[in-house]
């Protein structure tokens, strides 16, 4: 098999890539800047938290219908009609924050039906990335993608940042917008996406056909309890995500540079994991690699975060947490790709989005109730002698410093009991190419 990048073969492909990357590294700049400038006019975590949740819903209730269409549509047009309406909800925005009525629930109207026009774009988008990469690369394809994934997480937050406190707003928001000229005119002119092989569900009715990916996880129980374990995964990574503030923006934790310090690495970690799985060979078990990172992930960054008291061994806990995440990624991408037949992808990748996502909203609300509600309570009533002070520390920060321990434990069950999981290892015997 080859095993280096055949840029010929995967000129389309390249050119979608960047193109796509730049907007959505564009669109990252508008989210970060809304959530600050929400926050600075509402003074609310909770509000400024739902501007997420507004985003995620419209995957978890309308993934199954949007992927059964997209596979009865075309995927350029897909995807050029879906970037086109989510622009002019960025737009929206604009003229709202320029005639000073931009208010809160602006935002949240307005990313859900961003939300809702995701929904069909990303099975578009995943099946348009089949077609236009050849199958032999497809470890490349998804090693180029956790790059710009990283390298998105490390620089929306500090473009956004700076060019929102040297500019406001406005400037982030014109910034994506012609990002989004860009990838739109390079999609519309120079990438021909070829059709799908196969009926892709036409003459099926709608719920019948927005059925199939679920009736298609329910025969390959490979992929379906392979979707389980990203969802479980998900919902401790969600209430860690909910729990990492209260942890390091707190007295014990050190306050905004700590948190500002410990993210950045988290970022420079995932875009090293991008650059190794970009030059590491095809593994002889895309399986056992999924496990192995997401075991190395769960069980040792909540547990440092947990038990460490300054920052050298939090970075280290999210330098062992993220390394591997790209390696994941890129083995998870190609494994799906590889198993799944090209007409199905929309609709099954639209089932898994349902099954997948639906464990981060619930993960979110439960970390936050959890810290507030239960463990930072519990670690107040903790004298200074107690086993859990001595373990976790005492005031404030202390109570989500035991919950990142109990989430270690969960996290590493959770791969434990998965990783013994006989029909996910079922799923090398589908794997072609290599």
């Amino acid at each position: 098999m080859k095993r280096h990048l055949n840029t010929h073969a995967m000129g389309p492909f390249l050119l979608l890539w960047l193109t796509q990357s730049f907007s959505t590294l564009g669109s990252s700049m508008t989210s970060f800047a809304l959530v600050v400038w929400s926050y600075q006019n509402s003074g609310s975590a909770l509000t400024t938290a739902l501007l997420s949740v507004c985003s995620y819903a419209p995957y978890i209730l309308m993934s199954v219908f949007a992927g059964a269409l997209s596979d009865r549509w075309d995927k350029k047009r897909v995807m050029l009609f879906s970037d086109t309406f989510a622009a002019c909800c960025t737009a929206a925005v604009l003229i709202l924050l320029e005639g000073g009525g931009l208010r809160i629930w602006h935002l949240y109207l307005l990313n859900s039906l961003s939300g809702l026009m995701n929904t069909f774009q990303q099975p578009a988008s995943e099946v348009a990335v089949s077609l236009l990469a050849p199958q032999d690369q497809y470890q490349k394809v998804g090693a180029l993608r956790s790059l710009s994934n990283s390298l998105n997480s490390i620089l929306a937050p500090a473009l956004a940042s700076a060019l929102f406190a040297l500019a406001g707003l406005r400037v982030v928001i014109l910034f994506d917008l012609a990002t989004f000229l860009v990838a739109f005119g390079t999609l519309l002119f120079r990438i021909a996406i070829p059709p799908a092989p196969g009926a892709a569900g036409e003459g099926e009715r709608l719920f019948r056909a927005a059925g199939a990916g679920l009736r298609y996880l329910r025969e390959n129980r490979g992929i379906l309890h392979l979707i389980l374990f990203l969802a479980a995964i998900n919902f401790t990574a969600s209430v860690y995500n909910a729990a990492l503030p209260a942890l390091l923006l707190s007295p014990r934790g050190g306050g905004e540079q700590v948190y500002g310090i410990v993210n950045t690495v988290s970022g420079a970690a995932m875009l090293a994991g991008s650059l190794l799985a970009a030059i590491l060979p095809p593994p002889r078990s895309r399986v056992r690699v999924i496990c192995n990172a997401l075991l190395l992930t769960m069980g040792t960054e909540n547990l440092l975060l947990a038990l460490g008291r300054d920052l050298p061994v939090w970075c280290l806990g999210a330098i062992l947490g993220w390394v591997g995440i790209p390696i994941m990624n890129t083995n998870l991408d190609a494994l799906m790709r590889g198993v799944i037949p090209i007409p199905m992808q929309g609709r099954v990748y639209s089932a898994r989005n349902t099954l997948q996502f639906f464990t981060i909203p619930l993960g979110y609300t439960l970390g936050g109730l959890l810290v507030d509600k239960l463990f930072e309570p519990l670690m107040a009533a903790q004298g200074p002698g107690a086993l859990l002070a001595r373990l976790f520390g005492t005031g404030k920060g202390a109570g989500a410093a035991l919950l990142f321990f109990l989430l270690s434990l969960l996290g590493t069950v959770t791969c434990l009991v998965f990783r013994a999981d006989r029909r996910i290892w079922d799923l090398e015997r589908g794997r072609e190419g290599e």
